[in-house]
């Protein structure tokens, strides 16, 4: 009995194996179909990695440029420190967050937008810049402060000393820059402030009470005569596009301890104020 057990035992393994054996390994066609599935993903997967790589690439060389930009700008006294903290700081958030493809593509196109209005603003202070220039023939200076171009009109020559009444030659200033503004399609479209300045020497008394209503008084009568009829010899610009302001003694250019300096400081400047595009190009770059 036993041993008939055992002979029993043993047909039955060999008949299991029997059946076993041809299922336990792919065939051919199946492990070729796995490796060409696994060359496939491996060689979207090198794809995509090239892809990145050259996405960082051409990250950083639009980095590159924005950087070489706001150095530009910065030369030509456009104030951008702000600015270019902003972009220290968003261009270290980029690296942490651009993990994916969508991201690192996202942050490409921002610095290129952020370059091309960098470029824009260049472009249009550049082509004011030159415009402007003409007046340095007539004595005048044209810079950039505080983040704005201004025209500047030497107080002296203008004005007498204590006096807001303009000399012969101080008109003949002061019409020839109305004549470059108003000649010019742009230029005769944008908002100027007038803003008068003094030196430090107190002034109290008589017909300006102080250095406050003197400059303002200044910059009233050359914003008159700005805007006066071009029929009578006046600038005939757009009463609309001006204002005066008085700063007296607070916004000096030179030093008041010599006459030299002084003399600098008393001054009427024209200020072209931004547009509203260049205030939003400052702001939110």
């Amino acid at each position: 009995m036993i041993t008939l057990l055992k002979k029993s035992r043993t047909c039955l393994v060999a008949l299991g194996l029997t059946v076993f054996l041809p299922g336990c390994g792919p065939s051919k066609k199946d492990w070729e179909a796995q490796l060409a599935k696994y060359e496939k993903l491996a060689t979207e997967n090198q794809a995509e990695k090239d892809a990145h790589e050259q996405a960082r690439a051409e990250l950083a060389a639009e980095r590159q440029r924005v950087q070489n930009l706001s150095q530009e700008l910065e030369r030509m006294g456009v104030n951008i420190d702000s600015l270019s903290t902003n972009l220290q700081k968003e261009s270290t958030e980029k690296e942490q967050l651009s993990k994916s493809m969508e991201e690192l593509q996202a942050a490409l196109e921002e610095y290129k937008a952020r370059a091309a209005q960098l470029e824009q603003i260049r472009a249009r202070f550049e082509e004011l810049r030159a415009k402007l220039k003409k007046l340095t023939d007539q004595g005048l200076k044209v810079e950039i402060r505080h983040n704005r171009m201004v025209i500047r009109l030497p107080g002296d020559v203008l004005f007498a000393s204590g006096s807001d009444k303009l000399r012969d030659e101080g008109q003949k200033v002061v019409r020839a820059v109305a004549d470059v503004i108003r000649k010019d399609a742009q230029l005769k479209k944008r908002y100027f402030q007038v803003a008068g300045h003094t030196d430090d020497r107190p002034l109290s008394g008589g017909r300006f009470g102080d250095n406050w209503g003197l400059s303002a008084m200044r910059a009233r009568t050359v914003l008159n005569d700005l805007i006066s009829d071009p029929g009578d010899g006046g600038g005939g610009l757009s009463p609309k596009l001006l204002h005066a302001a008085g700063y007296g003694d607070i916004d000096p250019v030179e030093t008041n301890k010599t006459d030299e300096g002084r003399k600098q400081n008393r001054r009427v400047e024209l200020v072209l104020m931004p547009d509203v595009e260049e205030m939003l190009d400052l702001q939110n770059l």
